[in-house]
């Protein structure tokens, strides 16, 4: 039977990705209450340094950002979240998942923990709620990071997406996962390993599924979405200092939209980081790192 045993540890599997470090460090799990549901969450580094918070994206975990998160660790104090419904997270009893429910989930978080003062990082769903949460409460954050999404998804990106959550869910084998998703991020085997055990479950069955909720990957069961016009008016407001981040080969976050933000938002920036995919963190660390800590330094 397949185990958690056939991923890589995280620092093999860093330094494979070319992320250095230099001490050894894990992730302390920890949970919090907001509003009826438990909240997972890894908590990185030390008290005391510059507090990093962040937000994963779609179908993925707060394990997504550990080629990030340890690195970073040295000198930043990380809180990586579980949103509704992924990772060790509650899923919603109502079957909420709108971008105004994560807002709430989000304030919650950030009042339970009595957080101020911090770096907000978010790919994909997790920046979409990101910016929609600075763009209101910007006077809490330090820095806010979008990573590859914004108001405007290209069709084909999405469609691709969606195509592979709405594949079959239920495999008889880790390996079929492991499959599957490597065919769909490019990565080694041993890379694909070495996340998938945190994304996936062994049912009492003996059979494969993915951890995050099965609503989540039901079509139009996500309830009403935002339209392109309010989540530019959200961009709009962001008032503290932004990064806009796109992978180079992202085929769901156009060029043309990142410098467009870089307008709208009155303090912008924005790189694109080579050799890298939607998946920016994951798919190229080495740059993505680069790029975070040149901007963080000018701040």
């Amino acid at each position: 039977m397949a185990s958690h045993s056939l991923g890589l540890t995280l620092h093999q599997a860093a330094r494979q990705k070319g992320v250095t470090f230099t001490q050894e460090n894990e992730p302390v799990d920890r949970t919090v209450q907001v509003d009826g549901m438990t909240f997972h969450y890894l908590e990185w580094g030390q008290e005391g340094n510059p507090l990093v918070v962040m937000l994963h994206g779609g179908s993925q975990q707060a394990h997504s950002w550990d080629f990030v998160s340890l690195p970073l660790s040295e000198d930043f104090h990380i809180i990586a979240m579980d949103q509704r419904g992924h990772g060790d997270s509650d899923w919603a009893s109502d079957g909420d998942y709108t971008t105004e429910a994560h807002q709430r989930d989000i304030d919650g978080f950030v009042s339970a923990l009595d957080l101020s003062d911090f770096h907000l990082i978010g790919h994909s769903m997790g920046g979409r709620n990101s910016y929609v949460w600075a763009s209101r409460n910007s006077e809490k954050l330090r820095s806010l990071v979008i990573v590859d999404t914004g108001p405007v998804a290209q069709s084909r990106g999405r469609n691709r997406i969606q195509n592979f959550r709405e594949l079959p869910d239920e495999l008889d084998s880790f390996e079929e996962f492991a499959d599957r998703v490597q065919e769909y991020t490019g990565r080694t085997r041993e890379q694909t390993l070495g996340a998938l055990k945190y994304s996936i479950r062994e049912r009492a069955d003996g059979k494969w599924t993915w951890k995050y909720d099965k609503l989540l990957r039901t079509p139009g069961r996500q309830g009403p979405v935002w339209s392109q016009e309010q989540l530019w008016q959200a961009v709009a407001q962001i008032a503290c200092p932004t990064l806009v981040v796109r992978g180079g080969n992202s085929d769901i976050f156009a060029d043309e939209t990142m410098r467009e933000m870089q307008q709208v938002i009155p303090t912008c920036e924005i790189v694109t980081v080579p050799d890298a995919g939607h998946l920016v963190a994951g798919d190229n660390p080495v740059d993505f790192l680069a790029a975070v800590r040149r901007f963080y330094s000018s701040l």
